[in-house]
């Protein structure tokens, strides 16, 4: 990936799903322009998911994913079609393709999609191949689901415009209505940002939240002034006015709160990408139980980076040293990294998720979901640190929320 390049996690995920040889490579090849995936007659050819990222006129930056069919057999095809449920869970709009007269898998995966409210385009591919166009299995969905699909051809390049326009149509409400700092801030307001040069973030360079919220404020007409830790101080001296808006990596919140001017906000990247990536309300809910955990409770840890644990890590150094201090020696930590989430939580007595700057949100809601249905609380980094400290009532929230405690209960109040 470039340094212009849109990340991933923040591209609308757009997963094409079917049965072996639907025409699902083919179809992709065709919307992108390139030969992505591997084509060919043999079932099973798609065995991982492929991922190509692209820009749409009218959309803006998107990721197809290429799966494996859904009919795939055998003790290799069970693990195929594994991974391509797995992509079921970060898809923000489904193409989904028929194939045949048998519909009931297409018909089971079209309902988990609406379950998970997931908009789907249902299609049938490759109608330069049959007789009569494709028209009488698409008579056959639209008798079994009441709304008739589209009709393409990949080799013919026939309705992919119509796809395209189809695909705007059912764009999520809030697509690139988000904003990672929201109303803490506005154009001209001066935003300090403390980074502490993590040792994750290789040499020359920043991690991902850090970038991405830099990018933002520049994009607000914001005027940030970045700095480390130690030099918080001298740079707080060199404004003639306090800032607006403090943002601090959640590990040196501690010391970010101690030199917050009286009239200037104070949150974290973390904290931020709760409301960005995740759903904000229960996360707060999730922070409130963390402080009332016993001292035997069992925690998951939840990473979305694979990188080699390393010394101070946040996630597997840093914070559970903060629990243990505050709840106690006895607590039971689980850390899982990458997309190693189980699916059975009900062991457990709260999950702590990382920013997830790596992830779509559709995906962290997946989880926020997942958790919400075991009845098993759920916070991020940022919060969970910000409560540990009992600085959380004074951080600032994005969208004037503010977070409250009152005879044990969570409150979410406006300004």
């Amino acid at each position: 990936m470039s340094l212009n390049d849109t990340t991933r996690g923040n591209r609308l995920h757009i997963g094409l799903f079917g049965r072996r040889n639907a025409g699902k490579s083919s179809l992709i090849n065709a919307l992108t322009g390139q030969r992505v995936a591997a084509v060919s007659a043999v079932p099973g050819t798609t065995t991982d998911p492929v991922y190509k990222a692209m820009e749409i006129s009218g959309i803006g930056p998107v990721v197809f994913i290429d799966t494996a069919g859904f009919d795939d057999e055998g003790e290799l095809g069970c693990l195929r079609v594994a991974r391509t449920e797995e992509i079921l869970r970060e898809t923000d709009i489904a193409l989904l393709l028929f194939a045949g007269e048998d519909m009931r898998e297409e018909l089971r995966w079209r309902e988990v999609f609406q379950r998970q409210n997931t908009p789907v385009i249902m299609l049938v591919n490759a109608i330069d191949e049959r007789a009569d166009g494709g028209r009488q299995l698409a008579d056959m969905v639209e008798q079994a689901t009441g709304s008739r699909p589209l009709l393409v051809s990949a080799q013919k390049k026939q309705g992919l415009e119509q796809l395209r326009q189809e695909i705007l149509s059912v764009l999520p409400e809030d697509y690139e209505q988000l904003s990672i700092t929201g109303d803490l801030c506005k154009a001209g307001d001066t935003v300090v940002l403390v980074m502490p040069q993590d040792i994750q973030a290789p040499k020359g360079r920043l991690i991902l939240p850090q970038v991405q919220t830099l990018r933002e404020l520049l994009d607000k007409g914001c005027l940030p002034l970045c700095c480390t830790t130690d030099r918080l101080a001298a740079a707080l001296a060199e404004l003639k006015e306090p800032p607006r808006l403090l943002i601090t990596d959640s590990q040196a919140f501690k010391e970010a709160y101690a030199l917050t001017p009286e009239n200037t906000l104070l949150t974290s990247f973390s904290v931020l990408f709760a409301a960005f990536k995740g759903d904000m309300e229960y996360f707060l809910r999730g922070a409130a139980a963390l402080l009332n955990l016993a001292p035997t409770a069992h925690i998951l840890i939840a990473e979305a980076c694979t990188h080699k644990p390393l010394q101070e890590d946040i996630g597997r150094v840093k914070l559970p040293r903060l629990l243990r201090k505050k709840i106690g020696d006895g607590l039971q930590l689980d850390i899982v990294s990458g997309k190693d989430f189980p699916r059975d939580l009900t062991g457990y007595d709260m999950v702590i998720h990382c920013g997830a700057c790596m992830f779509n949100r559709k995906y962290v809601l997946n989880r926020v979901r997942a958790a919400g249905e075991q009845g098993i609380a759920m916070t991020n980094y940022g919060l969970a640190i910000a409560a540990l400290l009992g600085i959380l009532p004074m951080v600032a929230l994005p969208n004037g929320k503010k977070y409250v405690t009152m005879k044990g209960k969570l409150e979410n109040t406006a300004d």
